[in-house]
């Protein structure tokens, strides 16, 4: 049977203290290296003894606002410099920073305002115009907004972000925290409904930090990181914040979309002067830019080790990565509700096509429908037990139970454990087709596709035919200026996969759609299809 897989006790690494505050502890990491720079933005550099004074200015302005320890100050900021002040500045005065996603339009904002009751909002000049459109939706009302870099000339309610830190002495103490304090929200990034306002404590990304960060990836000093994701995700938090701060890293920040392009100005030291030798990316990222004429060959660059998540890594992406730039791809999964990886290949240890063996000082589970264990090769549904679960979604007790079930936390993705113990993807829970009485995986038919020359990326849905019965329909997506017939797909797949696996229609479009985070919206391509013929 498959019984739960624990890959080490939590006793190797020592636990945080009882009263903890997350903030603090990043910042006396690194009281050592003081003029070593821990950020390089597109504007200039942030030393970590500036951090350290510019978190205090700003916990002691947050507090002088009025704003009371434990109510939530919403961050709404492209990754910049300011990011980290603002968001670590909420946590040492004892506030509750809500990062939120900077690509959202008006109504989520409104509803964000008044699901989280931010009391202020930390926003970028060029967010201004989309969070005053949310605000005037709204009917909660924020006691400041404060404005980095702005745009235009600010109103009355409004104070600029230098500004505001100039008139603050630095706070001399962090709030007495504990480790099981609501530290910060992260919004969920639903493929439908409302999102979820995620709840964190101040003791959770120190464990991704120490569990992941530290003894998988084996981040160090002399390291620079770059994130393809964006600090406002989970993934992103921990790539660029929490890890790197960690250990006396330097990061280098972006506020622009990672396009190929934009990610390869970065890694040839175009920006800083610094190359980043650890980049975490997604899946689509690594496939763009395999794909772009621009790709630097492996001597122009300082990349030691790639991440990726967000979706899983089809294996033939992985080892073209590898092969042209002779370093290895650390596919993992994690989540906004754990915070960061919690399944992973690891540096020497990577088996492409799979996300690998549990993290150390996680627990994984595969069950079936009757919630009981399933034996290895047989797919089940993931759940995890870990340190560095959330404590629950704000107001929605419903949801809370369904996710959080005593110590699991049940993901919602499908998974298969190898003989090795590794796993591979099958696929979300509620994406998994079931044709001719069989269960087909989306996922094993994409990685599947994406290995012929001609196709960049594909994604496959479920598509209920006139008899009700259901059939495989592929979307797929030709790299530029190659040319491949539907037939030839189909054959394609045949030749690789069982027969009944082969997707049935195929259809060609310019690009998938997707979430912020990468992650291919397959409900909008259920409602493109037409019924087959």
């Amino acid at each position: 049977m498959n019984d739960a897989t624990p890959a080490q006790t939590l006793t190797e690494v020592q636990p945080p203290p009882e009263v903890f505050n997350f903030a603090q502890h990043l910042l006396s990491c690194n009281t050592q290296r003081p003029d070593k720079i821990a950020f390089i933005d597109d504007r200039g550099t942030l030393s970590f003894s500036a951090l350290d004074e510019r978190v205090r200015r700003m916990a002691e302005g947050l507090r002088a606002l009025g704003v009371k320890r434990e109510e939530r100050v919403l961050v709404l900021m492209l990754d910049c410099n300011d990011w980290p002040v603002s968001f670590l500045g909420a946590m040492y005065a004892g506030l509750v920073p809500v990062a939120v996603n900077t690509l959202l339009t008006a109504e989520d904002y409104a509803f964000m305002l008044e699901h989280s009751r931010a009391q202020v909002v930390l926003v970028s000049g060029a967010l201004l115009p989309v969070l005053n459109a949310g605000m005037i939706k709204s009917d909660h009302e924020v006691h400041k907004v404060i404005v980095s870099h702005p745009e235009a000339p600010l109103h009355p309610a409004e104070a600029e972000f230098e500004s505001f830190l100039r008139g603050y002495a630095p706070m001399q103490k962090p709030a007495a925290t504990h480790a099981d304090d609501p530290g910060f929200w992260l919004y969920s990034s639903g493929s439908t409904g409302r999102p979820k306002g995620t709840v964190h404590s101040h003791a959770n990304p120190y464990w991704t930090a120490e569990l992941y960060g530290k003894a998988v990836l084996g981040l160090k000093e002399n390291d620079v990181c770059f994130s393809a994701a964006k600090l406002f995700f989970a993934y992103g938090l921990g790539n660029g914040l929490s890890f790197p701060l960690s250990v006396g890293a330097t990061t280098i920040l972006m506020a622009e979309r990672p396009t190929p392009d934009a990610t390869f100005k970065r890694w040839r030291g175009q920006v800083g002067q610094v190359k980043p030798t650890v980049f975490f990316g997604a899946p689509t990222g690594f496939a763009g830019m395999l794909a772009s004429p621009a790709l630097p060959d492996a001597q122009d660059i300082a990349l030691r080790l790639a991440s990726s998540a967000g979706e899983a890594l089809p294996a033939e992406l992985g080892q073209r990565f590898s092969a042209h730039f002779g370093i290895e791809v650390i596919d993992g999964i994690g989540s906004t509700e754990m915070l960061h990886i919690f399944l992973s290949n690891a540096p020497g240890r990577v088996r492409y096509g799979t996300t690998g063996w549990p993290v150390p000082g996680y627990v994984v589970e595969l069950r079936g429908d009757d919630n009981l264990p399933v034996a290895d090769g047989e797919t089940g549904d993931l759940f995890i037990q870990g340190p560095s679960a959330a404590m629950m979604y704000w107001g929605n007790r419903e949801k809370t139970r369904e996710t959080f079930q005593g110590g699991w936390t049940r993901s919602g993705d499908k998974y298969v454990r190898n003989a090795d113990g590794s796993y591979t993807y099958s696929g979300r829970s509620d994406d998994m087709l079931k044709v001719s009485g069989i269960y087909v995986s989306p996922f094993e038919v994409e990685a599947t596709l994406v290995q012929h020359s001609a196709v960049l990326e594909a994604a496959v849905v479920g598509l209920i035919d006139a008899e009700g019965l259901t059939k495989t329909k592929a979307f797929v997506v030709r790299k530029a200026g190659a040319q491949v017939s539907e037939e030839e797909l189909k054959s394609f797949v045949k030749d690789r996969l069982a027969p009944y696996k082969y997707p049935r229609i195929i259809e060609f479009i310019d690009e998938l759609p997707k979430t912020a985070t990468g992650k291919i919206q397959r409900f909008k391509l259920r409602a493109l299809q037409a019924e087959p013929k």
